[in-house]
């Protein structure tokens, strides 16, 4: 290979100050200014001697160049030679592509630094603050619970970090939220799986970091990898809360997080509350009003006035909370045995409207023995269930369902997905019918014979995107409910939708019960990014062993017709091995925001239960 010449030397040189940016283009051309100046200068000085006197000597004839040079509109007042005139005409004719050019470096340079405050792209100054990393439809349900969560909070921040335009993260969580009150958003673009990037959002002083799982393909991929820049990065960072689509891939999350990561199973969640709204009207409902910070929400709290009494002895040991639980050195337990003796290091884990609320009672709870039903739990027995449609999660929605049914029970699928029905093998209690079925198609509809099941499920249908998805089982659910009223047929229906903007619109079809599974998620995610220590509560509710949430008839409790208190209700529920958490009015099941659902009410106030109401209790099965 040859040597490089001096004039490819030169040219490498230049290259290498030109791409320095704005900075060196302004350098170059003062410089070429500078060259011009002292060229037209010295031409003058040479060829028009007698012009150059009467321009005050050679220092008047370097400022009259310059003044050419960066004003050309001078020319026009000049007099004297033609060479003279010349060369002054030269100095602005330079001058007018030194200007023009300079303007267009500055206003490219200038254009640049907006572009790149636009995108935000400084580092975020700030302490106790929430950082959000990635982008999806459970953003605007987090950062709506984190604003209501930090509503007594002068000053609080949550920080978001995308790979998206600041201004449009912006503009969309301000349509989709609204006004923010006292908490404060800030928006930086950036890849949440660059350590460099990280480095924006202050997590070092941060006070917890959401992971959320994109709307893309293979979107676990996305967040693991968001992890492993999180235990890479310089620095410590806070307790980390990460969503995943797919429980296949927690081992390898849990690897990549360690043990400051508490991780989100969404398939798991989404998969175990379809089955148990399924099983029970209104489960949905309920676990939302859980997780969202609008009214009761979940305590843990050490009280030594307790240690010492049972657990059945406890739960009317609070005026205004609920008592649903303890949180022993084995860990937690939700409706423990009513003979379960508090230690002095146990936790009570009650709900409450909020922390400052939480007091002992004053004196007993008043029980009135003439309103409790001594009715007994009626054992499960084999049940008919229809699914409607198919997805990913469709053989763990399955086989929780097995886990649930008692031996003998039957579930037809009916969907045209080419899936339908794959990988269902090991199966204890279900016999399983594939049937092929558009479920928006009325005469298939009504070709399965609906009737002859007590259990409808509607799962929306992942070969399409989730807006059109969820029309489809808008249509399914507006079929099944024109066929109940011309059929005079009653069956239990639980969907499985995507937008919760969507609950208002499948409110028209009455169906039983409606499980967003984005919102649930993103509700998960905002209750954990505020108490990390809450995950292993959430956990054991959303677990299929131990006890479980469940609405039940409010007859087998206590006496309907007749006023009672709530504290009747919780001792009926204490005789059944229960733990009472609240109600539901069936007058008001459509009612929003809280479909009737009413948790640790008012314990001394009069209510008046119907024939279709419901107790919430926490229950073995």
């Amino acid at each position: 290979m040859s040597r490089p010449t001096v004039k490819q030397h030169l040219r490498y040189w230049f290259d290498n100050t030109m791409a320095k940016g704005t900075t060196a283009l302004i350098g170059w051309l003062a410089v070429v200014s500078l060259a011009l100046i002292l060229v037209v200068s010295g031409l003058t000085l040479w060829l028009t001697p007698d012009e150059v006197f009467g321009h005050d000597g050679w220092p008047g004839v370097l400022w009259m160049t310059l003044m050419r040079t960066l004003s050309p509109g001078k020319i026009a007042s000049d007099t004297g030679t033609a060479p003279f005139l010349t060369l002054m005409l030269i100095a602005s004719l330079g001058g007018i592509f030194i200007v023009s050019t300079l303007v267009g470096v500055l206003s490219a340079g200038l254009r640049g630094k907006i572009e790149e405050l636009r995108k935000g792209r400084s580092r975020i100054i700030e302490s106790g603050h929430t950082v959000i990393l990635g982008w999806s439809e459970q953003i605007f349900t987090i950062v709506s619970e984190l604003v209501k969560a930090h509503a007594s909070q002068p000053r609080s921040v949550i920080a978001i970090m995308a790979d998206k335009d600041k201004p449009a993260m912006e503009e969309a969580i301000r349509a989709r939220v609204g006004d923010t009150g006292r908490t404060r958003l800030v928006c930086r673009t950036g890849r949440p799986t660059e350590p460099a990037d990280l480095d924006l959002m202050s997590l070092d002083t941060a006070r917890g970091v959401v992971v959320l799982s994109p709307q893309e393909d293979d979107p676990d991929a996305h967040v693991i990898k968001t992890l492993l820049a999180l235990a890479k990065r310089a620095g410590s960072h806070p307790p980390v809360v990460a969503a995943l689509s797919s429980s296949r891939n927690m081992a390898a999350a849990r690897l990549a997080g360690g043990a400051d990561v508490h991780l989100v199973d969404s398939d798991d969640v989404a998969s175990r509350l379809i089955v148990q709204s399924s099983r029970q009207s209104g489960m949905s409902v309920v676990c939302m009003d859980l997780l969202d910070f609008d009214r009761g929400e979940i305590y843990l709290r050490r009280d030594p006035a307790l240690a010492g009494l049972t657990y059945g002895q406890a739960l009317s040991a609070y005026a205004t909370a609920t008592v649903i639980g303890l949180r022993t050195a084995g860990g937690v337990v939700l409706n423990p045995s009513a003979d379960t003796v508090i230690g002095t290091s146990d936790q009570i884990i009650v709900i409450a409207q909020d922390d400052s609320l939480i007091r002992l009672a004053a004196g007993g709870d008043q029980v009135d023995e003439r309103h409790i039903v001594r009715a007994a739990h009626q054992p499960p027995t084999p049940a008919r269930t229809l699914l409607l449609g198919w997805n990913g999660r469709a053989p763990q929605v399955i086989r929780y369902l097995d886990g649930y049914v008692t031996s003998g029970s039957v579930l037809d699928v009916a969907s045209d997905h080419p899936a339908a029905g794959a990988g269902l093998g090991g199966l204890l209690n279900l016999t399983v019918n594939v049937k092929e079925c558009d479920s928006t198609d009325r005469y298939a509809l009504e070709s399965l014979g609906a009737g002859v099941y007590q259990h409808v499920i509607v799962l929306s249908d992942d070969r399409y995107e989730p807006r059109h998805a969820d029309t489809r089982t808008l249509m399914t659910l507006l079929q099944l409910r024109d066929m109940q009223n011309t059929l005079g047929e009653r069956y239990s229906i639980v969907s499985e939708m995507h937008d919760e903007n969507n609950r208002a619109l499948a409110e028209v079809t009455e169906a039983d019960d409606i499980v967003i599974s984005d919102t649930v998620i993103g509700l998960l995610l905002a209750q954990l990014a505020e108490s990390p220590h809450l995950a292993d509560v959430f956990g054991y509710l959303f677990d299929s062993r131990g006890s479980e949430i469940y609405p039940r008839r409010a007859a087998d409790y206590v006496v309907t017709g007749a006023p009672v208190t709530f504290s009747t209700v919780v001792e009926s529920a204490r005789r059944r091995g229960e733990t009472a958490v609240g109600y539901r009015l069936a007058d008001q099941i459509d009612r929003a925001p809280n479909f009737g659902v009413v948790l640790n009410p008012d314990r001394s106030r009069p209510l008046t239960f119907g024939t279709g109401d419901s107790v919430i209790v926490l229950a073995e099965r």
